[in-house]
C-alpha cells in the first residue's frame, strides 16, 4: 500500500481548499489529499489527480453517513451533510461561492456562520480527513499499513475545546462531581438527560443510564406497576406538538419534560439534551464535541426560561458525561467538551450551581482532570 500523509496535512489542505472549492482544486496545494486518493485507487497519476480528489472526499463524506445515501435533508447525518456543503459536494452546490456553502453548512446546525467557522468547521475538516484515511485504508484491504503520525500525537485527533481565560476560584467552586447514578441525586434542580436525536428513550428493560431513568421517574400504582410512563410521554407531545414525530431534532436541542416520580426527590424539570446520531442500523452513535457545548448552552438558557415562565426557583443543574455513552466520544474528550461549556455559562451567569455526575469510578476520575485542566 502506497504511504499515507499524516492527519495533520491532510486537515490542513482541506482548511486551504475551502474556500477556492473544487472547482479551483488544480490552483491549491494538494498533496497529502493526493497520496491519499492514489492509496485509495480512486486515481493513478497527474491526469485524472483532480478527479480521484474529488471522488475521495465524496467517498469520506458518504462513510460520515455511517454508509447510507447522502441528502440533504434532516434523515441524513448532519456532519456529512455539512461536510458536503462546506466543499461543495451536492452536485447543484459544486461552484457556489465559498461564503453561501459556508452559510448552507451552517444551517445544518442551525448556527450563524461565525459560530460554524469557530467550532463545527474545525470538526469538519478533523473527520473528513479521517474518512479520507479511512477510505484509503479500507481499499487496501487487511493488513495495511497505520497511518503515520507525529511522534507523541494521537491519530487521529479530535478538536478540542476553544481556549478560554483562567477559571476563576468563583466559578470552580460551583461545580461538584460525585459517584453515583444521576437518578439517586436528591439536591438538584434539573436532572439533564442525554438523548439521541430522535429523543427515543431507552426500554425500561435496558441496563442503561437512560432506562434507570425513565424508571425512577414512572408513575407507579400500589403493586409496583408502571401507571404512567411520565418521560417518553411528554416527550412524544413535544414531537407531535412541533411536527417532528419520527424526525430528528437538530443535534445540540434541549427538550424539558416534568420530573415524573422523581419530584418527590426535590427535582423539578428534566432536560432531554439530544446529543447523539445514530449510525448504520442504529448500533452506534455518532457525537460531535461541539454539540455538547450547544446543548449545555440551551439547557441553561432553557433553565432561565423556566425561572420564569413557572416560576419555579431554579437553581442547580446536574449533568451526566454527555456524549459518552455506546458508540460515542473518548470520555476524556466528552470532559473536556462539557467542562469547558459548564464553566463558559458559570462565568456569565452566577446563580447557577452544577453537579456532575457518573456512576463509575475511572469516569469521575476523568471529570476531574477536565475540570482541572485549564
Amino acid at each position: 500500500m502506497p504511504s499515507l500523509p499524516t492527519h495533520p496535512s491532510l486537515v490542513m489542505e482541506l482548511r486551504s481548499i475551502r474556500r477556492p472549492g473544487l472547482p479551483k482544486l488544480r490552483h491549491c496545494e494538494r498533496e497529502a489529499l493526493r497520496q491519499t486518493a492514489v492509496a485509495a485507487g480512486l486515481c493513478a497519476g497527474p491526469e485524472d489527480e483532480l478527479e480521484g480528489i474529488e471522488r475521495l472526499l465524496a467517498a469520506a463524506v458518504r462513510r460520515l453517513t455511517g454508509g447510507g445515501p447522502l441528502r440533504d435533508d434532516p434523515g441524513c447525518d448532519p456532519l456529512a451533510r455539512a461536510a458536503a456543503h462546506t466543499f461543495g459536494l451536492f452536485t447543484e452546490r459544486r461552484g457556489v461561492p465559498a461564503a453561501d456553502r459556508r452559510k448552507a453548512a451552517a444551517a445544518v446546525y442551525g448556527v450563524g456562520t461565525e459560530r460554524f467557522r469557530r467550532s463545527h468547521e474545525q470538526e469538519i475538516f478533523a473527520e473528513l480527513a479521517t474518512a479520507c484515511l479511512a477510505v484509503a485504508r479500507e481499499a487496501a484491504g487487511p493488513g495495511a499499513a497505520a497511518v503515520p503520525v507525529p511522534a507523541g500525537a494521537a491519530a487521529p485527533p479530535l478538536p478540542d475545546p476553544p481556549p478560554g481565560p483562567p477559571v476563576p476560584s468563583h466559578v470552580a467552586n460551583r461545580i461538584s462531581i460525585r459517584t453515583c447514578p444521576i437518578e439517586l441525586v436528591r439536591d438538584a434542580d434539573i436532572l439533564v438527560s442525554s438523548e439521541n436525536v430522535y429523543l427515543e428513550m431507552s426500554k425500561t428493560f435496558r441496563p442503561t443510564f437512560l432506562a434507570a431513568l425513565r424508571r425512577a421517574a414512572a408513575v407507579r400504582n400500589a403493586a409496583g406497576e408502571i401507571v404512567d410512563d411520565v418521560l417518553p410521554r411528554e416527550l412524544r407531545t413535544w414531537l407531535r406538538g412541533h411536527g417532528r414525530t419520527g424526525l430528528p431534532v437538530r443535534p445540540g436541542t434541549v427538550v424539558a419534560t416534568s420530573p415524573g416520580a422523581l419530584g418527590a426527590h426535590g427535582v423539578r424539570r428534566i432536560h432531554h439534551a439530544a446529543v447523539s446520531t445514530p449510525v448504520g442500523d442504529g448500533d452506534r452513535y455518532h457525537v460531535a464535541p461541539a454539540v455538547l457545548a450547544e446543548a449545555v448552552q440551551a439547557s441553561f438558557a432553557l433553565g432561565r426560561a423556566e425561572r420564569a415562565e413557572l416560576s419555579l426557583p431554579l437553581s442547580t443543574l446536574c449533568f451526566p458525561l454527555l456524549g459518552a455513552g455506546r458508540g460515542g466520544l473518548p470520555v476524556e474528550t466528552a470532559a473536556r467538551w462539557l467542562l469547558w461549556a459548564l464553566r463558559r455559562e458559570l462565568r456569565a451567569d452566577t446563580s447557577w450551581s452544577v453537579i456532575v455526575v457518573t456512576d463509575r469510578p475511572h469516569l469521575t476520575e476523568a471529570v476531574k482532570a477536565a475540570n482541572s485542566h485549564p
